[in-house]
């Protein structure tokens, strides 16, 4: 077995890593203040378009995305790329054009979008020069099903009317988010993984209403475009704003996850690794009566089982991005729950246990830990709760052979 990342791999994640240490991290400051001194704007800041440019130069733009429009990487050769922009979450996935949802649309536009449909959206969102939201969770169903969705899509003529009530759709506040992509019913009575499909919606659209933003344990998430509640009420769009074929909408929809699910995981890692170095720091520099921190057997016990269960599901993570690339996502779907159960819920006890490290501080807005502990718990909810994957592990797991 040969473990070694390849020769790309090596030099992007180099490449990534001077870009992170040289540019981004110092940078978090500078956005905190931008953010700070417009507290009711949603919006793209000034460091971030800065830190765009050079990304760009620096060839470390879209490499999420396969093929010639992205960065040509392999999931493989991504994955340690995404876990590098996790130690700056607000700031590093924006900075490289890799922030969600756009990459999840960006990667529907690409595979399914028609050459209309690409030139429209699909450009202007790999040059950064808008933004994106994903509607599917709805508030009055349970969305973790998604053959429950309750939104409309129906024909009228040459047009599909679009009618429905849609919230944590990511990025909506943002007023540079052009382009809402939104699951409805098209038709109910067909088979219950056929009734859905997708629709592009322009955000400018006369019936679409942004109603509210949400937070996530407090957190509003301003810099990456929040979480936003949608109304759309009769909003009409024209036929070919249909994203693939009339009922593909779930299969759409779990090609969109699949690879999300990854980015996901490997960004929290990311958030674990940035923990670890502030507790290595606080508990060498921080001392109570009886010494360091760092000599205290809890500590170095929290600190023992964090690196373990890192470096565990690192490597899980990895053989789950290999098999998408040799396999598929489907045929690597097992892995894929099993990283979306497991690693949230391990970076969250991480974060929970490198707060307390930090005391009342790791509470503060001082330290990146809270709303770090926030991201990774909302990943337990979002791309399907923790309850729904486990259920499909089991029932897989128990299956007869």
């Amino acid at each position: 077995m040969d473990f070694a990342p390849d020769a790309v791999t090596r030099d992007v994640t180099a490449r990534a890593q001077d870009f992170l240490d040289e540019r981004v991290l110092p940078a978090e400051p500078v956005l905190a203040a931008q953010v700070a001194a417009t507290p009711d704007g949603w919006g793209t800041r000034p460091v971030v378009r800065e830190l765009q440019a050079e990304a760009r130069a620096r060839g470390l733009w879209n490499l999420f995305l396969p093929g010639p429009r992205g960065g040509g990487l392999t999931t493989l050769q991504y994955a340690p790329v995404a876990e590098l922009t996790g130690r700056s979450p607000r700031l590093a996935p924006a900075a490289m054009n890799c922030a969600a949802p756009d990459t999840g649309n960006m990667e529907l536009l690409a595979e399914f979008g028609t050459p209309d449909q690409q030139e429209r959206w699909l450009e202007p969102l790999l040059r950064a020069e808008t933004r994106s939201a994903f509607c599917m969770t709805e508030p009055d169903v349970a969305s973790s099903d998604a053959t429950t969705i309750r939104t409309r899509i129906r024909r009228d003529g040459t047009d599909w009317v679009v009618s429905g009530r849609k919230w944590w759709s990511t990025g909506a506040m943002n007023p540079e988010a052009t382009l809402l992509v939104v699951m409805g019913k098209t038709d109910p009575d067909a088979p219950r993984h056929r009734q859905q499909s997708m629709v592009l919606v322009p955000r400018d659209a006369p019936g679409v209403r942004v109603v509210r933003p949400l937070t996530v344990l407090g957190y509003d998430d301003r810099d990456h475009g929040g979480h936003a509640e949608v109304e759309l009420d009769d909003v009409r769009v024209p036929a070919d704003a249909l994203l693939g074929g009339e009922g593909d909408g779930f299969a759409i929809a779990q090609a969109r996850l699949g690879p999300g699910r990854v980015h996901h995981c490997m960004r929290s890692l990311g958030m674990a690794e940035r923990a670890l170095d502030l507790v290595r720091d606080r508990a060498n520099a921080r001392s109570t009566s009886a010494g360091p921190l760092a000599d205290r057997g809890v500590v170095r016990e929290w600190v023992a089982r964090a690196r373990i269960d890192v470096e565990a599901l690192r490597l899980l993570v990895l053989k789950t991005a290999w098999l998408m690339d040799t396999v598929g996502n489907r045929a690597a779907m097992t892995e894929i729950q099993a990283i979306k159960v497991a690693v949230p819920s391990a970076v969250q006890q991480v974060l929970d246990r490198a707060m307390q490290v930090f005391g009342a501080a790791g509470l503060s807005g001082d330290q990146p830990l809270a709303e770090m502990f926030a991201a990774a718990r909302a990943l337990r909810l979002a791309d399907g709760p923790d309850e729904v994957h486990l259920a499909s592990l089991g029932r897989a797991e128990l299956r007869p052979r």
